[in-house]
């Protein structure tokens, strides 16, 4: 005979609710709201904190950025003597002992030459202005607007507010603010100076401590990219700075034979100038034909002349010979980087746009191709 034993029911789970009609409901949730908005509101300070710290640290986040960037263009030259037989140490001293006679040299040129043209403008600046207002220029412009004399009155009102010490000081940011804004860029001239002789001295020490990061199974491939990008970014600035040396030295040349005033500092701003991709010597060439129209309405447009056919040849002759060995981008993309760096970075950021394109370009083809291939 079986006996039947009547079990006990189950107490219910504690993450369940049993209602009157029988039915369960799932687990009731509990929203702690205090808890999340002091917890986000924590994460949005942290973030402003953040945001404030890079902020105030955007000059020395640039010096370094700089500093870097001439580092991986002077690798190139350092890396080129090291294979001619030379301990890398003394490669770095040439270069940099070089890169500073550079510096130095050009400072001792062009501060006495900037000192003496702003000494005879201010003792000459009567005599500008009337001829400014008696050239052939501003008469035609008066014949062809007939206004009269609107013109030359302009030019007039301008010369005597120029004329006035505390409007110049007004319109520079006071003697102070210009004073101490060129001290500035002394100080982070040498700081970058300094940041790159150290960058370039441990360049090396940098790229293994780097590929530690990088599992050992993958270490192998990512120092092969890292080497070609880095080797890419050294090939841009140098074929960069071989353009602004080209354009500096022919317009030398051209403006020592047009009479242009100063051709020594304007060559140094074409220089300076190029150096910035796409805009830059365009930039420079306008800046340079209206200073040469203190000698003159025909130095200018000789000048202007110059650089129309000039930025031709660099455009479709200069460039494609130097910079495809450098870095092979696509033009498109060429310009679109060049215009986003500008925006997001300013001069700093067009000037690192490219090789950034480039350094992409590699780790596409390098990685994310091969990785998709193998699929």
């Amino acid at each position: 005979m079986r006996i039947r034993t009547k079990r006990a029911p189950l107490p219910a789970s504690p993450s369940t609710e049993v209602t009157s009609d029988g039915d369960a409901r799932g687990p009731e949730v509990k929203i702690r709201a205090f808890r999340i908005g002091f917890i986000g509101a924590l994460g949005v300070l942290l973030a402003l904190m953040l945001g404030g710290i890079v902020s105030e640290l955007g000059t020395v986040i640039l010096y370094v950025a700089l500093a870097l960037f001439l580092a991986l263009g002077l690798d190139p030259i350092v890396s080129w003597m090291q294979r001619r037989g030379l301990p890398r140490w003394a490669a770095i001293l040439i270069v940099f002992a070089v890169v500073i006679g550079l510096f130095v040299g050009l400072i001792a040129m062009i501060v006495p030459i900037v000192v003496r043209e702003t000494t005879n403008v201010i003792e000459d600046w009567p005599a500008i202005v009337e001829n400014a207002k008696n050239s052939d220029l501003v008469v035609w412009l008066n014949n062809l607007s007939g206004t009269g004399h609107a013109i030359e009155e302009a030019i007039e009102a301008a010369g005597k507010w120029l004329a006035d010490p505390a409007n110049l000081g007004s319109l520079g940011g006071g003697i102070l603010a210009v004073g101490a804004g060129i001290a500035g860029g002394f100080t982070g001239a040498t700081i970058v100076l300094i940041l790159t002789l150290y960058f370039l001295a441990s360049l090396d020490s940098m790229k293994r401590y780097a590929a530690r990061f990088v599992p050992a199974s993958s270490r192998a491939g990512y120092r092969d990219v890292s080497e070609e990008i880095t080797g890419s970014v050294g090939r841009y600035v140098m074929g960069q700075v071989s353009l602004a040396a080209v354009n500096g030295v022919l317009s030398l040349i051209y403006l020592s034979i047009i009479g242009a005033p100063a051709p020594i500092l304007l060559a140094f701003i074409a220089f300076l100038f190029s150096l910035v991709p796409l805009v830059g010597t365009l930039s420079g060439a306008v800046i340079i034909s209206l200073i040469c129209l203190a000698a003159g309405p025909y130095t200018a447009l000789a000048a202007a002349i110059y650089y129309l056919v000039y930025m031709q040849v660099e455009a479709y002759v200069l460039s494609p010979r130097i910079m495809n060995r450098a870095v092979a981008v696509p033009g498109a993309l060429v310009v679109i980087a060049a215009v986003a760096g500008g925006t997001l970075g300013g001069v700093l950021g067009a000037l690192v746009a490219i090789p950034v394109a480039a350094s992409l370009i590699i780790i596409v083809q390098k990685v994310v191709f091969p990785r998709q291939d193998s699929i």
